[in-house]
């Protein structure tokens, strides 16, 4: 509003292009399109019928001189960039589809006599008392561990304050002698790696002779404020120590996703300092973000004020609680984790949909506030892409000195870890790296079982210093890449 007012005539000439642009849609004319792939306005209604029609094109039309005026003024590329962010905002939470006239909620009203109109008010009332006011994304009613989910065969066999490590029972009678073990990120569950059995990643290396353990993260609570990333690391190690003594094996291998990489990424080269890293053979990071250098909507605002208002927060309650992590992440994508319920829910009055990924990803724990400041420390920071500015327990960590072999995972369409910061983590490490491009976004490109039809992978063994140059030359290949 303060821009609009310095840049008058700039302000001006928009309005007056929208209110033409207004005329001819009260006459009739049809100047906009909405994207073909915008789910929101599939209706035929919104092309065919009259109000309809003159009800989307002012909406068009207005959101295209807003992004016009924020183009064409003197602001700053961050400023821009904040500005464009903030519009699609409310130009996503004022769509006429979030309305009651959407088309598709007036044909289910007179479909059902009026009895979706009551659900709809059912299900907000309910999420207003039950859900913080957020829209429910999933029928917890259809899912229940040990039932439909984490149906693996598999037992707790160490503990400690920090986590549980569970080993998983073998399919067959031989499995190859060096064991795997699995790190989940620290904000969810474990059985992500374990959901229906078509998807279990667990399954599918048993299945293929491994030996599986999985860590379990303990969800802390305000009396564990002060775990950090070395308590973390520390208990990792010691889950470690007990797969390798109960599978007789010198070295494991290690899997972790998205913090839980991160996590593995510390402590190797914290085990490098120490020379103790004979006993990690390999790594693969699934959404792991190491270089935090990326263009991200949650970083445009991530200035030192606001930070630190976070880490006071935090300390103040003594974790983060994952619901307040799941709604900064549902608005850094509105339409597809917002909006799309909020029809369908409310206006449309249907229950959301029964889905394992959506029941994991809502089956939210907390993040200790010492652990929350320093991981918005690393994002602010990015200590990890220079040798020894990041300290953990006493030792510099250098991940250019660690040589073991990884293998790296992204998705293209990953809004949380995007792939090519995700590329460039790889590029820290030493030793021999792989990196695969998945198709799809951040729990799907983990979640990549073999038999979909639409997956398929981009590679190049040639790994380029940019990450557009990598992806011009890499080679798409069809099917999954597990």
């Amino acid at each position: 509003a303060v821009h609009g007012l310095r840049q008058p005539l700039h302000s001006a000439r928009h309005l007056v292009a929208f209110g033409g642009q207004l005329g001819k849609v009260l006459l009739g004319d049809t100047l906009h399109q909405p994207n073909p792939q915008d789910a929101r306005f599939q209706d035929p209604s919104w092309r065919l019928n009259p109000f309809y029609r003159r009800t989307l094109q002012p909406y068009l039309a207005w959101q295209k001189q807003l992004l016009a005026w924020i183009d064409e003024s003197n602001l700053d590329c961050d400023d821009r960039a904040r500005a464009r962010f903030l519009v699609a905002l409310l130009s996503d939470a004022v769509a006429p589809s979030n309305s009651l006239i959407n088309p598709l909620a007036v044909k289910e009203l007179f479909n059902t006599g009026g009895i979706s109109l009551l659900n709809g008010v059912r299900h907000l009332l309910e999420d207003l008392v039950h859900n913080g006011g957020m829209r429910s994304q999933v029928n917890k009613t259809a899912f229940e561990i040990r039932r439909n989910l984490a149906t693996t065969q598999g037992a707790v066999v160490f503990r400690n304050e920090v986590l549980e490590l569970i080993q998983y029972k073998p399919l067959g009678e031989r499995q190859y002698a060096k064991p795997l073990l699995i790190v989940p990120p620290q904000i969810n569950k474990y059985y992500i790696f374990d959901l229906s059995p078509e998807k279990s990643f667990l399954q599918y290396g048993l299945k293929n002779n491994l030996e599986v353990f999985v860590i379990s993260w303990r969800n802390p609570d305000a009396q564990h404020r002060e775990w950090g990333l070395s308590t973390y690391v520390e208990a990792l190690d010691q889950a470690i120590e007990v797969s390798r003594e109960i599978t007789g094996s010198r070295s494991v291998n290690l899997a972790g996703a998205c913090a839980g990489g991160l996590t593995v990424a510390a402590l190797l080269g914290h085990l490098q300092v120490r020379r103790q890293l004979r006993k990690v053979s390999s790594v693969t990071y699934l959404v792991s973000l190491l270089d935090s250098q990326m263009e991200s909507a949650a970083m445009l605002f991530a200035d030192e004020q606001t930070l630190e208002s976070r880490k006071r927060r935090s300390y103040q309650h003594g974790v983060l609680d994952g619901r307040d992590m799941a709604k900064v992440f549902a608005w850094m994508r509105p339409n597809d984790l917002i909006w799309n319920y909020w029809v369908n829910n409310y206006l449309l009055g249907r229950q959301p949909p029964a889905l394992d990924i959506l029941y994991w990803n809502n089956d939210n724990t907390r993040l200790p506030a010492a652990f929350q400041g320093e991981l918005l420390d690393l994002f602010k920071l990015n200590p990890l892409t220079r040798a020894g500015a990041l300290e953990l327990s006493g030792t510099a960590v250098d991940l250019g000195k660690v040589p073991i072999d990884s293998f790296h995972d992204a998705g293209i369409t990953d809004h949380f870890t995007p792939w090519d910061a995700v590329y460039r983590s790889a590029l820290l490490l030493g030793g021999q790296r792989r990196f695969i491009l998945s198709n799809t976004g951040h729990i799907q490109s983990i979640l990549n079982p073999p038999g979909n039809p639409k997956a398929c992978y981009f590679e190049n063994d040639k790994l380029s210093s940019d990450p557009r140059a990598w992806y011009y030359d890499a080679k798409r290949e069809e099917g999954s890449w597990w």
